[in-house]
This record gives structure tokens, sequence and C-alpha cells, in this order.
């Protein structure tokens, strides 16, 4: 009876482990439309300067690059970098004043900083009114 207990606890963990990622990627997706409501998409662009950022928000797969309330730049990353969904802390690896297509960037927990994914940006979107 154990044998056949194990293995069928063990899937219903995994089935509900799913159920949980797909309702916590719909909500992801929501917020990132809402942040992107009634802005315009422009040409994607290779490089944006620092100092035009004044956030940046996180969401599964995509960062958002803000530059006030009717601008902002959509960058959905190349690899998996779990910590985007979660909010962790964005570290940037580029070289100069910018950030820019294939930069290595990594997620760190703002819990002790340690790293918890790593990706490179890949083009930026701009958006605005």
């Amino acid at each position: 009876m154990i044998r056949l207990a194990v293995p069928m606890l063990l899937l219903l963990a995994a089935c509900t482990t799913t159920a949980a990622t797909e309702q916590s990627d719909t909500r992801d997706q929501a917020r990132l439309d809402k942040a992107l409501a009634g802005l315009n998409a422009g040409e994607p662009l290779r490089c944006i300067r620092h100092d035009q950022v004044t956030q940046i928000r996180t969401f599964k797969g995509t960062i958002l690059y803000v530059a006030g309330r009717g601008r902002m730049w959509r960058n959905d990353v190349v690899g998996d970098c779990p910590g985007l969904r979660r909010g962790d802390i964005v570290v940037s690896k580029g070289f100069d004043s910018r950030y820019c297509e294939r930069d290595l960037i990594q997620t760190r927990a703002p819990m002790g900083g340690f790293i918890s994914g790593s990706c490179s940006l890949g083009k930026f979107t701009p958006y605005t009114r």
C-alpha cells in the first residue's frame, strides 16, 4: 500500500505546484498588461541610457525600465531568470552608462543577496503615450 501511496502523493504535489505556477504567470501577465495599458509600442532599440531610468519593474521573463508616467521600455530577457517573477533585485553587468541588448544581468534575493537567476537582456521596446 505504501508503494502506491508515495508516488500518488508526489504526483499530487506536482499537479499543485504546476497549478500555482500557472496562476502566478496569469497574475504576472495581468500586471504587465496593466502597466502597458494606454501606451504605444515603438521600434525596438539596442540600448538605453541608465540616467533615463527612474524605476525598474520585474515580471516573469520581462523587465520594464520606467522613465516616468508616460514612457518606459519593455525588455523580454533571453534565458530564464526565475527571480524576476519573485521581484528579486536586478543587478546589471554592463560596462558603460547604458543597458544594452546581450548585457548579462543577475537577480539577487533581497534577504541575503544570494544569486537567484542569470540571463541576458533582449531588445528594448519603447512604450509612450
